[in-house]
């Protein structure tokens, strides 16, 4: 396939950016803070809200479902309509959505008012999740050089600085829906400032206008794309594994204290966020291909590590190395995706973000299960699963 600027070959420098594109740069940058800052402040204040509507562990596990349901109806509109409508719109739609239903739902005081939120924190994610991906690709495309990781390190930077403000409001006393409010406000008022910045995808083909909607879905489902949601999916499966389960290792198999597990998961999610910071500046080297089999190689050494050796120095260092090797992955099948022949970016893009969702979805379950067999160290190995998989689709990533 023809290349485009965004894949060219290592060290190839482009040209200054244009001012146009700079300032879309910074837009895109806010709507995944946005996205990142949400995440972070509600899982920080969720034991506060769940206290309060009075729900136990099963009533919570439950109504989470109302997540995923909100996901999967708005995925399926996602897929219908980002050929057809302007991510630039969708991006709004959904960035505005999450930010009024913030503060509404850690202000819920009932379950079935907590169980409403929950479902529209479901529908504004994943409608805001294509869009934005999209909208980053454009942004790469008029720099000529990778910028995917970058993006993804604002939405990591944002949930460590979401919760690290959730854990201060609670040490302060302020409510979970007023810290969400001004947060809101904040975050709502920088988008009105910026939004305008937001890029728009390239229309569809003329020829193209009379196909109905079953027929443009099918025009995606390509042996390519297809590769690049199965490495989504494998990242996606990683990433939601560490996320419930490191904690819960470094506490229960290597008997940490509270403090000291927590700190596992923390340990993991800087890695990430400073990986994706310098994460471009190594695709643009090595190429990304290499850089996918040089992540999944991280990756590979601390699953390893993780599950041969059960020790804190082991916990720390392995979960750190997935953190570092992962970190990337999910941005460069999103960048190869959005630049696929005849689709537009939200098209190629919207295949990648369909393989990842169920990853995250099923990782904490699957663990939980396989470890309810063979005990929680046996039950990571199939985080070395995974990361073959990656390894193994990295031929879907060109050079």
């Amino acid at each position: 396939m023809n290349e485009t600027g965004a894949n060219t070959a290592p060290c190839a420098r482009a040209p200054a950016p244009s001012r146009e594109a700079v300032r879309a740069r910074i837009s895109v940058c806010l709507v995944f803070a946005i996205m990142g800052s949400a995440v972070g402040g509600w899982s920080a204040r969720v034991p506060e809200v769940r206290h309060a509507v009075g729900m136990g562990e099963a009533a919570w596990g439950l109504a989470n479902t109302a997540s995923t349901g909100g996901d999967l109806v708005a995925l399926a509109l996602v897929t219908v309509l980002i050929g057809q409508t302007g991510i630039r719109r969708m991006s709004w739609a959904g960035a505005a959505l999450l930010l009024v239903n913030a503060p509404l739902m850690a202000s819920a005081s009932t379950p079935v008012a907590l169980i409403a939120g929950l479902a529209t924190w479901g529908f504004a994610a994943s409608l805001l999740s294509v869009p934005m991906n999209a909208q980053a690709v454009e942004v790469e495309r008029s720099y000529g050089r990778p910028l995917l990781s970058g993006f993804h390190a604002s939405f990591s930077i944002a949930v460590l600085c979401g919760g690290l403000l959730g854990t201060l409001a609670a040490a302060l006393g302020v409510t979970p829906a007023t810290q969400m409010a001004v947060t809101s406000l904040v975050l709502g008022a920088s988008l009105v400032a910026t939004g305008r910045w937001l890029p728009d995808q390239r229309p569809a083909p003329r020829d193209r206008g009379a196909e109905g909607p079953m027929r443009r879905i099918r025009r995606r489902v390509t042996p390519r794309l297809l590769l690049l949601a199965v490495i989504a999916f494998q990242a996606s499966f990683i990433e939601g594994a560490v996320t419930q389960w490191s904690a819960i290792y470094a506490a229960d198999t290597l008997g940490l204290a509270s403090a000291s597990a927590a700190a596992v998961y923390t340990t993991y999610a800087v890695a990430m966020a400073v990986t994706r910071l310098r994460g471009d500046w190594l695709t643009e080297r090595l190429g990304r291909r290499r850089m996918l089999r040089l992540c999944s190689l991280a990756a590979g050494f601390g699953a390893v590590a993780v599950v041969a050796w059960p020790h804190p120095a082991t916990a720390f260092g392995g979960f750190a190395l997935l953190g570092l090797g992962i970190a990337c992955v999910t941005p460069m099948a999103f960048a190869v995706a959005g630049n696929q022949p005849g689709l537009t970016a939200g098209e190629g893009v919207s295949v990648a973000v369909v393989g990842q969702w169920p990853g995250f979805l099923l990782a904490p379950p699957v663990i939980g299960a396989l470890a309810g067999q063979w005990g929680l160290r046996a039950a990571l190995a199939t985080l070395l699963v995974a990361v073959l998989g990656v390894a193994i689709a990295a031929r879907a990533v060109p050079q």
